[in-house]
């Protein structure tokens, strides 16, 4: 009787699921907590960190629907078998999708970059970089990022066609060794950013440079924390040769975090120097 109800088809069809509009319930109060903790506005006039706590609360719920529903992704293809090939080709197709729409969010600010520069204001004295600024040396420590990146790229393609031969030991291997790359990245950003002669809010040179860099240092950031999820799930046995796209996905992610920073390095930090 059971064998009668069974599709007889290769798509998969979803099961109702909460998750959707708890996240964005959560992305909800996460932006206008945001927004409220950086224009330093109380939700609450007595409580002077009820901003804080919007942002918190909105940053929590938004972290627990992400959990479930990528929870429900993974039991779905990796434990129930609902990820049949021509679903593999959607989640491919979504996922193209989503990296295409994430290049046109980088096109806006390369865009106002690249506006300021070739055409700068009297605002800032008609030259670019401003007189004022003090340009970090392209050659110190955003090169070592640019060879940490790229060697990272390295490391997750190394990992992918390990996967693919089935060779788990080399695939934790240089994944692990990717996620230390990321992390080292992240670090020298940050590193970068307290040694900074400028501050965010002086001119149009520092808005789009932190506005530029920034967003791609949270890139990274996710892309890293990507990748670490995919390590959990790859030492509890998850993937295979044939069956491994959501490590597949983070490795796009990553190669694309890779060719957006080349594309910093060479237009924000050695032509705008």
């Amino acid at each position: 009787m059971s064998d009668s109800h069974a599709p007889n088809h290769d798509y998969h069809l979803v099961d109702p699921s909460p998750w959707p509009i708890v996240c964005s319930l959560g992305a909800f109060i996460t932006a206008i907590g945001a927004m409220m903790y950086m224009h330093e506005m109380p939700l609450i006039a007595s409580m002077e960190s009820s901003d804080a706590a919007l942002l918190i609360i909105g940053s929590l719920i938004l972290f627990y629907g992400a959990y479930s529903w990528w929870g429900d992704v993974i039991r779905e293809g990796e434990h129930e078998g609902h990820h049949k090939a021509i679903v593999q080709l959607g989640l491919r197709y979504g996922m193209f999708l989503f990296i295409i729409s994430e290049v046109m969010f980088f096109v806006a600010w390369f865009w106002a970059y690249f506006n300021a520069s070739i055409f700068p204001t009297e605002a800032i004295g008609g030259v670019w970089p401003p007189t004022d600024i003090v340009t970090l040396d392209p050659w110190h420590l955003p090169l070592v990022n640019t060879i940490i990146l790229l060697t990272s790229g390295c490391t997750v393609t190394w990992a992918h066609h390990a996967i693919q031969e089935g060779d788990r030991k080399t695939f934790i291997r240089m994944l692990t060794f990717t996620i230390l790359l990321g992390a080292s990245f992240t670090g020298v950003q940050i590193y970068e950013y307290m040694h900074a002669t400028f501050a965010f809010d002086e001119n149009i040179y520092s808005s789009t440079f932190y506005m530029a860099t920034g967003f791609h240092g949270a890139h990274v950031l996710i892309g890293t924390i990507f990748l670490f999820i995919c390590l959990m799930r790859g030492l509890k046995g998850h993937f295979k040769p044939d069956h491994h796209f959501g490590f597949e996905a983070a490795a796009w992610y990553w190669h694309f975090v890779d060719v957006v920073w080349l594309v910093l390095f060479i237009a924000i930090y050695v032509a705008g120097a």
